[in-house]
């Protein structure tokens, strides 16, 4: 089956959190009319189900998934911009943990298969040029923790916690995805006086209006 694409069928509009909507709806409308906009839920399981419930329901030609990430990359990537990614894995599915973790293609069991297609830890986005978004479970404590997840993942540019949950709905339906992330900290620091998470989604509510 083709990807829907019809540029008149109305977008589907995720956003992750109630903090990161209300600062979004006080900056403007992301998608403009006709579209959809709706919370997607914290992290990768609820994203899953949600985007899929509401793909089955709502029926879209394209989603956007909005909101914002750390930063693995601050030269490249510096903490307050935003970018459109053009791939992303998720970190945290397999065996083990820490420096020891075997991901789904080490253990050769693909999260999912069906006729010859199989996804391990990584699905391509649409429209992105900014690399590599990791996904994991829970967002990096400190330095350290990050440090062990660029080395296990050296060309990730951010992290977030709902895309590849996102992706993986998106992709078992057949719609066209595009993640934009405002990059609010960088990854491993919790310290919110040190985020710029205004600005962040100020600079991805602009990026997102480019594609649409």
């Amino acid at each position: 089956m083709s990807p829907r694409s019809n540029k008149e069928t109305p977008t589907l509009v995720l956003i992750p959190t109630p903090l990161e909507r209300d600062r979004l709806e006080s900056l403007g409308d992301p998608v403009g009319k006709p579209g959809w906009t709706h919370l997607c839920g914290f992290g990768p399981v609820a994203a899953a189900a949600r985007t899929a419930e509401l793909l089955a329901r709502l029926q879209p030609a394209r989603v956007l998934l909005i909101g914002c990430a750390g930063t693995h990359a601050p030269q490249t990537h510096p903490v307050g911009t935003a970018w459109r990614f053009d791939s992303v894995a998720i970190d945290g599915i397999g065996a083990g943990e820490g420096d020891q973790i075997l991901g789904p293609a080490d253990l050769g069991l693909p999260q999912w298969t069906e006729q010859g297609e199989a996804v391990h830890d990584r699905l391509p986005l649409e429209g992105g040029d900014a690399g590599l978004l990791l996904t994991v479970c829970s967002a990096a404590g400190d330095e350290p923790q990050a440090e062990r997840r660029r080395t296990r993942f050296p060309e990730a540019r951010a992290e977030d916690m709902e895309a590849f949950g996102v992706a993986l709905a998106c992709h078992l339906a057949r719609v066209p995805l595009t993640v934009v992330r405002g990059i609010s900290n960088a990854a491993g620091v919790r310290d919110k006086g040190e985020w710029q998470l205004d600005e962040a989604l100020t600079n991805a509510l602009a990026l997102a209006r480019e594609g649409l």
